[in-house]
């Protein structure tokens, strides 16, 4: 891995990390308001706990992306991708 490589991949983990706890933060101080009232959590499209949701997901996504599908995961596809290229085809 080269230093470009390695440095994209950091400043990438950094943003993940600092958008995980810009999220911890915004899920602290609106989550708790009505989880102590005794009235049930109601989702509705535009309410707080559904978009708490789909950032969570979309979070999780850049999760997925950064570690399990990384630069290296990439290029060993495309190296495998142009060794099938160069083999011959055999009919």
């Amino acid at each position: 891995m080269d230093y470009q490589t390695a440095y994209t991949r950091t400043q990438n983990i950094k943003k993940f990390y600092r958008s995980i706890f810009i999220f911890a933060v915004v899920a602290v101080l609106i989550a708790p308001d009505d989880i102590f009232d005794e009235k049930m959590i109601r989702i509705q499209l535009f309410d707080r706990y559904a978009i708490l949701g789909v950032w969570g997901l979309i979070l999780l996504v850049k999760a997925l992306k950064l570690f399990l599908f990384d630069f290296e995961w990439e290029r060993d596809m495309i190296e495998k991708e142009l060794r099938k290229e160069k083999k011959p085809i055999d009919y």
